[in-house]
């Protein structure tokens, strides 16, 4: 293992523990602060589009000008981001902060790249998942964190704690070792849209996605209003959550790239399947460590495009990908919010239907592709 490899890593499992930390009890802290379920779909919704449209153009510029330079801007802005959702007194003011740490997830396609510049002998699948395994193992503790803060001090505390860890993450961030870039003047930075594979991937990551998040955003008010779940139940079912995150990435990651992501999308379905006719927190406790499919899916998902495209056009291909998720990512709260408000139980049922048709026709697309690349 390559030494910017481990600090990424380190660095990760500091920032997994300070989001996990308040990321599962935003829902409830925004309820709070007088937002109904479909405002806070909103809002989340809101988070999402600032997710989406960073994408492609941090992936370009980490292409032309270098993946570190974008990490450690993304790192900076995610401490600010931390800081004025802990300062805000009104919900106004904290969904600016939501919003601006939503566009941080541009980190994404430059720190994928740099993993796989960075992963030496290994594959693109291992370096990848070892990355977010450290990642998931700060998530462990952070929601259990979160939940005696949130229950001693309330949930603005959170993420006052959540601002120091980010902060302790960032200086680790620094010290990581430029790469090369691979641009060269005059040569065309677009992917070649003829390229059949990568096209016809993307509708299915994002049905994937949309399938697979849709039963998250409002999961927790649902806890706590229909089934009494306290506070510190639900951070620990987050760090439940983390541990199956764990898990999943390191078992997945030891399949190809196209069955560890159909692998992740069947044990994600378990998820909606035990919220919705679960009875109590050992049957949630269960549906939230399955959850860990989906996170592990979702990374699996962008080391199967690496087969499909070059490596001067990594950051850039990233990119194209996380935006088509991000689109999954604003709509998925929305529509959880108008389903919520109508019949609690039709988000999870929703759900279900459309992880089944995902985990069909992600079988149908790698049968193809296996017959077509032969």
């Amino acid at each position: 293992m390559s030494r910017d490899l481990l600090l990424v890593a380190i660095a990760l499992f500091a920032w997994g523990t300070g989001e996990s930390a308040y990321l599962l009890f935003q829902p409830l802290y925004l309820a709070e602060l007088g937002a109904s379920p479909v405002s806070i779909g909103a809002i989340l919704g809101a988070v999402g589009m600032a997710m989406t449209f960073a994408h492609v153009p941090a992936g370009y510029l980490a292409d032309r000008f270098g993946r570190r330079i974008m990490m450690w801007s993304a790192w900076f802005l995610g401490v600010t981001a931390a800081a004025i959702m802990a300062f805000a007194n009104s919900l106004e003011v904290f969904t600016i902060g939501a919003i601006t740490y939503g566009i941080t997830s541009f980190v994404s396609a430059p720190m994928n790249s740099y993993i796989t510049a960075a992963r030496g002998k290994w594959t693109v699948g291992r370096a990848i998942t070892f990355t977010q395994v450290f990642y998931n193992a700060g998530a462990i503790f952070g929601p259990i964190i979160g939940g005696i803060i949130g229950n001693r001090l309330g949930y603005g505390a959170i993420y006052f704690f959540s601002t120091a860890i980010f902060s302790a993450s960032t200086v680790i961030i620094l010290f990581i070792q430029s790469q090369p870039t691979e641009y060269k003047k005059g040569i065309s930075r677009s992917l070649d849209l003829s390229n059949r594979y990568f096209i016809r991937f993307l509708p299915i990551l994002f049905i994937g996605y949309l399938g697979m998040y849709l039963a998250q955003p409002l999961t927790p008010n649902y806890l706590q209003s229909n089934h009494l779940q306290s506070l510190q139940n639900i951070g620990l079912l987050g760090s439940i959550n983390n541990v199956g995150n764990v898990f999943f990435n390191l078992i997945l990651g030891t399949f190809t790239t196209s069955r560890g992501f159909v692998l992740g999308q069947f044990a994600s379905l378990i998820f909606p399947i035990l919220i919705l006719r679960g009875t109590g927190l050992a049957w949630f406790g269960v549906g939230y460590f399955m959850l860990g499919g989906f996170h592990a899916a979702r990374i699996i998902a962008l080391a199967h495009l690496r087969g499909f495209i070059s490596s001067a056009n990594m950051g850039l291909a990233y990119g194209i990908a996380q935006t088509i998720a991000g689109f999954a990512m604003i709509i998925a709260p929305i529509f959880a919010g108008l389903l919520y408000e109508k019949n609690p139980g039709l988000v999870y049922q929703t759900a279900i239907f459309i992880i089944i048709f995902s985990i069909i026709i992600s079988t149908i697309f790698n049968r193809w592709y296996r017959r077509s690349s032969n």
